[in-house]
């Protein structure tokens, strides 16, 4: 399969399909293909994975596109923000937000991913319950904003407000934090918890969460029933 990712700050990746190839991608993703690329639509293994896809935001359905001859298929971001391509294989699994998961090729399998800790499960908002991508293929994700990555070493650690680590290798592991200072707690306008990220491995972190551009817009939006 070839690709090209081409229109930021509104990105879309164009997948140029031989005969026979495969994309699976979630329903209402596509948005322009060739006429000769065939639509099927899949549960995606057991019922325990679909109810996973389900808890990480996912839909329990999703699509699978086949070329008929040599065909064209395209899915553009929901959010202004950049796509990456990341490749999958059983030596390198990864972890990404909820939503980030855009389509891939068929031997990726897509997969909940709840955090060890409780600490993070019930505090880590955003971070509570992410996506898992293994088995083996290219991968699309949709990164909010910008992408900034960083590569930490065994032991090394990463202080992130919730909601802006988009992706991380599963070598990672994630904590959760509580802001030191009651003070700054209250005033000081970071939250109560912010999330830890323990190395070995990549990590990709996003300068514009939606949830932090929905809290942005927030105060500009009148309350229900004021004129």
């Amino acid at each position: 399969m070839k690709y090209q990712i081409t229109g930021e700050p509104m990105p879309v990746v164009i997948c140029q399909l031989e005969n026979g190839e495969s994309i699976v991608t979630e329903g209402g993703s596509m948005s322009w293909m060739t006429p000769n690329m065939e639509m099927q639509t899949s549960g995606g293994g057991s019922l325990g994975r679909a109810f996973g896809r389900m808890l990480s935001g996912e839909a329990i359905f999703q699509n699978i596109y086949t070329a008929k001859g040599a065909g064209e298929i395209a899915f553009a971001s929901s959010f202004p923000g950049a796509i990456r391509a990341v490749p999958i294989s059983p030596e390198r699994p990864v972890v990404v937000q909820k939503k980030a998961f855009l389509a891939s090729e068929r031997g990726v399998e897509l997969s909940v991913f709840f955090q060890k800790k409780m600490g993070a499960g019930f505090f880590g908002g955003e971070g509570f319950i992410m996506q898992r991508l293994s088995g083996r293929g290219l991968a699309f994700i949709e990164i909010d904003g910008s992408a900034v990555e960083y590569t930490l070493g065994a032991g090394e650690k990463m202080v992130v407000d919730t909601g802006y680590l988009a992706m991380m290798d599963a070598t990672c592991s994630i904590d959760i934090i509580t802001v030191k200072g009651v003070k700054n707690m209250l005033f000081g306008g970071e939250g109560i918890f912010h999330t830890v990220v323990t190395g070995p491995g990549k990590i990709i972190l996003q300068t514009m969460p939606f949830s932090s551009f929905a809290g942005a817009l927030a105060p500009f939006f009148a309350s229900g029933g004021s004129k």
